[in-house]
């Protein structure tokens, strides 16, 4: 089977956590040993999130005032390298010597039409109090919303239209290579005028971007992992309920925070409808489950 893991940005850092490189380390560490089951008898891509260490690398960045701050694309190539790293090491240790792993730097087209430039509302970087918040709007001109009880920096977070570096993908999975690619979403790049390819200061959502991987790759199943055990109905209320079975047209009846599930359900459906195929939702310790059909919120055509 070939299935495509998106880790989301828990399975990295846990919210409030510092982000220092021994809490992510530990963190993937976790995420490891819930992946190594599934590796047996299957194809794994692995994608993952990477809102926190885009933020953290984009605050060093302007502390240091002798040049200009490194742009969102170039924070993004970063974090894929360090968090592709730290994967490959951790999970490595847990299986054979003899299973190969790849970290690819994904760069992934975006449209500079999308009307989602005009609309910051993708979180990155750490949590602060409003009065911190509003201090850095003034100060960098950052957009900044509420986060539950805490505010974050938002920035633009347009749809993925195409992945580049397909093609070495697929060879790589020919050869039973683990995959580790469109970290945060990929490395988001648009053509200009004079047809040329350029990075841009977005942020694209990762579980888009890995339900088109999932899509361009054939996927049997697509997992989009997370902090909870499945999609709830009426969260945070006394009625919450899960969800265990669903298929795309029967989730749309329902809203779902634009900020966390919103954008898992969305993929998960889409994916569902372009393929035929299954996808679920759940927590990072359910993996094996997950695969199995037994946990997690399962979506499916019927």
């Amino acid at each position: 089977m070939r299935i495509v893991v998106a880790l989301g940005g828990n399975a990295l850092l846990r919210r409030g956590q510092p982000m220092t490189a021994e809490n992510q380390r530990e963190n993937i560490k976790i995420a490891a040993q819930a992946l190594a089951p599934i590796t047996t008898g299957n194809q794994l891509v692995i994608s993952h999130g990477n809102g926190p260490q885009v933020g953290l690398l984009a605050l060093q960045s302007e502390a240091y005032d002798q040049v200009e701050a490194y742009p969102l694309d170039i924070l993004g190539a970063q974090t894929e390298g360090m968090i592709g790293y730290m994967i490959e090491q951790e999970l490595g240790n847990l299986l054979p010597i003899t299973v190969p792993f790849a970290t690819i730097l994904t760069m992934v087209e975006v449209d500079p039409e999308d009307p989602a430039f005009d609309k910051p509302s993708k979180p990155i970087g750490p949590i602060y109090s409003q009065e911190k918040a509003t201090e850095l709007a003034d100060e960098k001109g950052w957009t900044m919303k509420p986060d539950g009880e805490h505010w974050r920096r938002v920035v633009p977070s347009p749809e993925p239209h195409r992945i580049f570096e397909m093609r070495p993908i697929h060879w790589l999975l020919e050869k039973d290579t683990i995959v580790i690619c469109a970290g945060g979403g990929g490395i988001p790049t648009v053509y200009d005028e004079e047809g040329n390819l350029k990075g841009v200061e977005v942020v694209i959502d990762k579980d888009r971007a890995s339900a088109l991987l999932a899509f361009e790759l054939d996927a049997d199943l697509l997992i989009l992992a997370t902090d909870t055990d499945g999609v709830y109905l009426d969260w945070g209320t006394e009625d919450a309920r899960k969800i265990e079975k669903t298929t795309p047209e029967e989730i749309d009846r329902f809203e779902f925070a634009a900020g966390s599930m919103g954008p898992k359900v969305e993929a998960a459906g889409n994916f569902v409808r372009r393929t035929g195929q299954r996808a679920v939702i759940g927590a990072l310790e359910d993996l094996p489950a997950m695969v199995a059909g037994t946990a997690g919120t399962q979506f499916t055509l019927e």
